[in-house]
């Protein structure tokens, strides 16, 4: 059934899913193919759930060409467990239980912090005053004798992207790509771990895709929980505890609609297209809004910005953000540690739902620019 109120969902996640993915999980909810159960109550040890499990697991290897060498595991915990894994995973690589960090927001800041817990950690370079750009690689201060190189290629809060894999020099590069997981093609091989939290670009919370090369499992520190444990994990299929497995399912369901809509290739053109449109208001307001991310690191998935001046007019914005509640676009309201604006456009966000938020922002500005 056709719900009434269609509304343009910008949220930074969980986000917006696509609309066909909704309307087959529906169809399925209460029989799942026949079977007279939902995939909700079905046991995680059946050989339909195995069915589902692989489905979401060669889609991820196709539409990523991941290499036969790397593990596809699916974890609970979301991308802060794998704050915490990561180093209990990797950093007995090395004796020292060194491990380099590139800090460009707050999720790789909180990752870093985590780690402090069972590593030497260093910032590879110096602190931030304002979380606006990615340093140049060539100030980089990596430490040979480092475990891993950890980044976030995408900080949802403050809107700054890597549109590059840093040279690492040969070290392991791990990597938080929750936030545009499949926004764009990656060459996996350049990794040792990536990982990503489903709820942004890939389907609904409750399920984390780790991919981890071979050759790195098996170094997990003793106080490491089982349950993290990559090398546990990936012999028992994913399957050592119960998985989450209707995030599971879901998410197989997003990935077979990203393969019908092109694979990642498409979505990083259509990911240009969309935030393209919101920079260009941007940039062409007169300073009405304003993106306080360099233009060079500006994110394609998260769209931050202020309105009145770079220090934002609360007022201003209030009013914004009511006013875009009564033309049914939700969730643009900035995450709370730095406030103001911001447009999550994610794989399901359509062009149309950016169109109509850039027809807003026009009308916005021309009634309120003095």
């Amino acid at each position: 059934m056709e719900c009434g109120r269609q509304v343009a969902n910008f949220g930074a996640g969980p986000a917006k899913l696509p609309r066909s993915v909704l309307l087959e999980a529906q169809k399925e909810l209460v029989d799942y193919k026949g079977l007279g159960i939902s995939v909700l109550e079905m046991s995680h040890r059946t050989s339909d759930f195995t069915k589902i499990l692989n489905t979401a697991e060669n889609l991820l290897r196709e539409l990523l060409n991941i290499p036969e060498n790397y593990k596809v595991i699916f974890l609970q915990g979301g991308g802060s467990g794998q704050f915490s894994a990561v180093p209990l995973n990797l950093i007995g690589l090395k004796e020292g239980r060194h491990a380099d960090y590139v800090v460009t927001g707050a999720w790789s800041a909180k990752a870093a912090k985590e780690a402090e817990k069972y590593a030497k950690v260093n910032i590879v370079h110096p602190k931030l005053g304002a979380y606006t750009n990615i340093p140049d690689p060539s100030t980089w201060n990596l430490n040979p004798d480092a475990s891993y190189v950890y980044y976030c290629a995408n900080e949802t809060v403050h809107g700054v992207e890597f549109d590059f894999v840093p040279d690492v020099k040969g070290a392991v590069l791990v990597c938080d790509m929750s936030s545009n997981f499949l926004s764009r093609p990656v060459d996996v091989s350049k990794f040792g771990v990536i990982f990503a939290g489903a709820q942004k670009n890939v389907g609904c919370a409750g399920v984390t895709v780790v991919i981890v090369r071979e050759d790195l499992l098996g170094f997990a520190l003793k106080e490491c929980p089982v349950v993290l444990d990559y090398k546990t994990q990936a012999m028992n299929g994913s399957l050592y505890n119960t998985p989450p497995c209707y995030s599971i399912y879901i998410m197989g369901l997003v990935l077979e609609w990203i393969k019908n809509n092109g694979g990642a290739a498409a979505m990083d053109k259509l990911s240009l297209i969309k935030s393209r449109m919101i920079y260009d208001i941007i940039d062409k307001s007169n300073g009405f809004y304003v993106c306080p991310v360099e233009k060079k690191n500006r994110s394609r998935m998260n769209v931050p910005f202020r309105i009145g001046s770079i220090k934002g007019d609360e007022a201003l914005e209030k009013k914004f953000l009511e006013k875009a509640v009564e033309l049914n676009m939700i969730s643009l309201k900035g995450h709370r540690s730095v406030g103001g604006i911001r447009a999550s456009l994610y794989n399901a966000v359509t062009v149309e739902d950016v169109q109509k938020l850039a027809t807003f922002m026009r009308s916005f500005m021309q009634m309120h620019q003095s």
